[in-house]
Order: structure tokens, then C-alpha cells, then sequence
């Protein structure tokens, strides 16, 4: 059953979360809003993944795509009252598209477009969010891959247009200044120790949309999990390096030490439990795909991002510009996936392009590490998302599925009978306890530090849980008294932020102490007029 845009907002409020779906639109502006945030439905449902139908006839029609951003934007975000939940509107919006190493060559334009986020329908969500009362000096894009593919993908051109901040930097991390770089701990790591962004990048300040590309790849389909690997500075960002070679340009005391050791030890275990594929051998095998999910694991452990969304608009079977026949092949799809949950999202990205979830090793592994909690896609609460009037409950048949082919793993290797450009298709039994319940290593929830700290006024506190369960969140004084409830609610596994205002707080020292499952974590402040 749908409900009306007046109904959802009412319903929302009754619940709790204050939010409304762009009161610009809707019912004008009858107060001055500080913050903005997601659609109260989307943030009571963080498991949930939903899908917008578009309706564009034609890849290169700018005024459709356009659109559909701005519709999506305006429907997906609005202004709130809840400075728990919010977004301050003084914080900056980080977007990363999936731009990637674009080196069109002899190609046009439209034959690459396949290959990256459709910087038109980017370009409508910016509008929409601007519509909020956000400037374009507080927008930032950056890219890994340098200024040519921000050049070729059109994305400097749509810069110039909305005024925002975009950069292509191709400066290796350990030669960047201090500015230019937000330098990030990975406390659950199996890799990494620290991962390097391209500031402002996971700066405390920052909102982030990852917007992805509905588009096949060597990892199976490059959606959300993966999209956010262009993001990391220069020579960090090569997660694809072989299993046992060195990460050149990488300062060795940002690698685990036992890091090549865990990374084969869990290879032979997951290959033991029976996870598709794995059993290719080679270093373009299981092992391969092992090392490149971990530092994919690794890094979206400490990335937050407020919303991750697949653009497929139209989607790209092949690789780049290869693909069956000798070329790649763009499909009118006509997709918009989105959610809370990179992995859930990805999950049904997959299938809705002909492929079968379970068969791919990054799932189980997100799963493993606590980033995931549903493997079966028909499990995995889907809506079907209007513009107009919000989600709606559906089902994974209620939507056509594409095949997008791709080269991952392909069985047989050398000489067998599964062709190079393949779906990753067979039956999957998500009943498989071997596969489906393997233990969780990441049962550990983190608060980071408070930011800034010293805080004056205003501040923010990040933190991640593994799984469902309620999360407190107080402030003491130095001798122990709660002098605020500044969070406490039931909420699913992710990365989350909190803010802070201490403009009641006197000078001194403080604790922000969490509360989740009986066990406590606890982190010094200090307030300073």
C-alpha cells in the first residue's frame, strides 16, 4: 500500500523522526531550518534497499536524466528539525561517482558513457539539494584518477556550470600535503592500518553520496562497495594488486603484518566452506578476489556515507569497451537502487543484472565481517520507491532483471566451456550453513573520537555497531554525573554520526560514554570558551 507525501511526513513525525520529505516543495518554509536529512523511512529502515523506475528514452537525453535527479534528490532529502539525525546545513556534501580511470582514446564520448555515473542525472541531485538552502562552494567531488577522466566524463564541464568543487588527484598519498589528505585508522583491518582519503573525504564535516554505475566489471558488477575505492589517495587506492605483491608507494607501516598470512588462511577456509569459485586457481583466481574483497572490506569499514546509490539509468554488460562481440553494450535499464546498506544495495544490483548474489565472494565476507546481515536477496526488505508518494512494499520479481555480463572467475579456466563474457548465474543455496553462518570476526563496536576536541560549540561523534540493538550514547562531567542523553535508540549495524552541541556545557572536561549490548566505550573531551 502506498501512502500519500503528507501521510509519509505525518507518520514519520508520529514516529519520532522529524523529518519532511523537502518542505520546499511541499509545504513551504515555515521556519528556519539548521539541518537537513535523509527520508524518515529510509532511516527507520537501514536493511532496506529501494528502486525508483525512470523512464528516459535514450542514454544521451540530458533534459531526462536531469530530471530524474532531481526528482530522486527532492524526494530522497529534505529539511529536518532533528539535530540528532540531521546534517548540519554548514557541513559540506562529498559526491563520489563512479569516474574511474576514463582514457576514452578513439572512442566518443557516447561510447564511454557506460563506464562512469551519468554526471546528468549527478548534476539534478546537486540542483535539488541546493534547493535545501546548501551553497555550491560547499559540494566536493574527488577522484583518484586525475583531471583527464573528470575532463573526459564531462564532470569539470558540469562543475563549471553548478560551481561546485571538483578534482581529479593523482598525487601519490605520502606526497600530499597535510590539506589535502584525511587520514583514516581501520580498527578492524585485515590489510589496512590506515587508509589515506582525498580530503574532504570522510572529514568529520561532511556528508557523503556514493553513486555508483550500474555497470559489469572483473570483481562481477563495480557498484556501491567497490565505487568508493577512487576515493582513497594514490598508490593506497590499488586494491587490486596480486595476493603477495607489494602495494608500491605504500609506507609498509600502514599494512598489517600478518596480513598476507590472514588473507591466505581465510582464502583456504572460505575455499573449504565452499564458496563459488574460489576453487579457480591461479593468481587471477579465488585468491585473487580474496585479497581484492578484504582491502574492499577494510575500506568500506571506516567509510561513512549517508546514502549509497546505483545510477543504472542505463547499464553496461562487458568491461570498459570490451565486452561480447568484441564491444561493450549499453542497456536502457532505467534503475535507480539505493539504501542505507552498501552491501544490501550491491546484492540486489546484482541480481537485478542477471546475476545470482550468493555466488559471489564478497558477500559472504561482508556478511563474515558484520557489514552485511542478509546473503538471500529475496530476503532483503525491498520497496519500490516514487518520487511522489515514497515506497511502496515489492518483490525481486516485480522487476525485469538485465544480463550484464562480466569475466569474473570464469569456470573452466584455459580450455573449458564457459565463455569469457558470462553471467555468474547457477543456483545458490542461502540454507548452506557452511556458507551462510560462518562466524562473525567483527563483533566489535567503536566510538571514534569526538571531533572537534577541543569543542567550542558545535561537534560530532562517530561510531559503528556490528548488528541490530540499541545504542546509548551520554555525556558525563569529570566527576561521573550524566549531564545529557545525547542518543539512545534501536539501530541496525552500520557506521553512524551524532552531533554534539555543548553551547550549555562550561569549560572543563567531559565523557562521552556509548552503551551497546551491556559493554561500554568511553572517549575524554574537552569543552573550551
Amino acid at each position: 500500500m502506498r501512502i500519500n507525501r503528507r501521510q509519509f511526513v505525518q507518520t514519520s513525525m508520529l514516529a519520532g523522526a522529524g523529518l519532511m520529505l523537502n518542505p520546499f516543495k511541499s509545504f513551504g518554509n515555515p521556519k528556519a531550518y539548521t539541518h537537513f536529512g535523509l527520508n524518515p523511512f529510509i532511516l527507520q529502515n537501514p536493511d532496506a534497499v529501494f528502486i525508483m523506475r525512470t523512464n528516459v528514452d535514450i542514454k544521451t537525453n540530458s533534459a531526462a536524466k536531469k530530471g530524474m535527479g532531481l526528482d530522486f534528490g527532492r524526494s530522497v532529502l529534505g529539511l529536518t528539525d532533528d539535530a540528532i539525525t540531521g546534517i548540519p546545513l554548514t557541513h559540506k556534501v562529498v559526491i563520489k561517482p563512479n569516474v574511474t580511470a576514463l582514457n576514452l582514446g578513439n572512442h566518443t564520448f557516447e561510447e564511454g558513457m557506460g563506464i562512469v555515473t551519468d554526471v546528468d542525472f549527478v548534476e539534478g541531485i546537486i540542483e535539488s539539494i541546493k534547493e535545501l538552502g546548501i551553497s555550491s562552494g560547499q559540494f566536493f567531488i574527488r577522484e583518484v584518477w586525475g583531471a583527464y577522466s573528470l575532463e573526459q566524463s564531462g564532470y569539470n564541464a558540469m562543475a563549471s556550470r553548478t560551481g561546485i568543487d571538483v578534482q581529479g588527484i593523482d598525487t601519490p598519498a605520502l606526497e600530499l600535503s597535510p590539506d589535502k589528505v584525511q587520514w583514516m585508522d581501520v580498527p578492524d583491518g585485515v590489510w589496512f592500518k590506515k587508509i589515506p582519503y582525498l580530503w574532504p573525504m570522510n572529514a568529520p564535516d561532511t556528508f557523503l553520496l556514493n553513486i555508483s554505475k550500474f555497470k559489469a566489471h572483473g570483481m562481477g558488477m563495480t557498484l556501491c562497495a567497490k565505487n568508493i575505492q577512487g576515493t582513497i589517495a594514490m598508490d593506497y587506492q590499488a586494491h587490486c594488486t596480486a595476493y603477495g605483491e607489494t602495494m608500491a608507494g605504500v609506507d609498509p607501516a600502514h599494512i598489517r603484518p600478518t596480513a598476507n598470512t590472514d588473507i591466505n588462511n581465510n582464502y583456504l577456509r572460505h575455499k573449504a566452506a565452499g564458496i563459488p569459485r574460489w576453487d579457480r586457481p591461479g593468481s587471477t583466481g579465488g585468491i585473487w578476489q580474496e585479497t581484492w574483497a578484504t582491502r574492499c572490506l577494510d575500506n568500506n569499514s571506516v567509510t561513512f556515507a549517508g546514502l549509497h546509490i546505483i545510477e543504472g539509468i542505463y547499464g553496461r554488460d562487458g568491461n570498459w569497451f570490451d565486452g561480447p562481440d568484441g564491444t561493450a553494450t549499453d542497456f536502457m535499464t532505467n534503475y535507480i537502487i539505493f539504501g542505507k546498506n552498501q552491501f544490501h544495495v550491491d546484492n540486489i544490483g546484482h541480481y537485478l543484472a542477471g546475476h545470482e548474489p550468493g555466488n559471489f565472494g564478497l558477500f559472504h565476507m561482508a556478511k563474515e565481517r558484520g557489514m552485511s546481515t542478509i546473503l538471500n536477496p529475496s530476503a532483503i526488505p525491498l520497496y519500490e520507491w516514487d518520487a511522489t508518494s515514497g515506497p511502496a512494499a515489492a518483490a525481486l520479481s516485480d522487476f525485469q532483471r538485465f544480463d550484464l555480463v562480466t569475466y569474473y572467475l570464469q569456470k573452466d579456466y584455459n580450455g573449458g566451456t564457459e565463455p569469457k563474457w558470462h553471467l555468474v548465474n547457477e543456483p545458490y543455496d542461502y540454507g548452506n550453513t557452511a556458507i551462510n553462518d560462518v562466524s562473525n570476526t567483527a563483533n566489535e563496536f567503536y566510538m571514534k573520537d569526538v571531533f572537534p576536541n577541543p569543542i567550542q560549540n558545535t561537534g560530532t561523534i562517530r561510531f559503528y555497531v556490528p548488528r541490530h540493538g540499541n545504542v546509548a550514547i551520554e555525556i558525563m562531567n569529570a566527576n561521573g554525573q550524566v549531564v545529557e542523553v545525547l542518543y539512545n535508540r534501536q539501530i541496525g549495524r552500520g557506521n553512524y554520526t551524532v552531533n554534539l552541541n555543548s553551547a550549555n556545557y562550561t569549560s572543563g572536561l567531559y565523557i562521552a560514554r556509548m552503551q551497546f549490548e551491556g559493554s561500554v566505550k568511553m572517549q575524554k573531551m574537552m569543552v573550551a570558551r
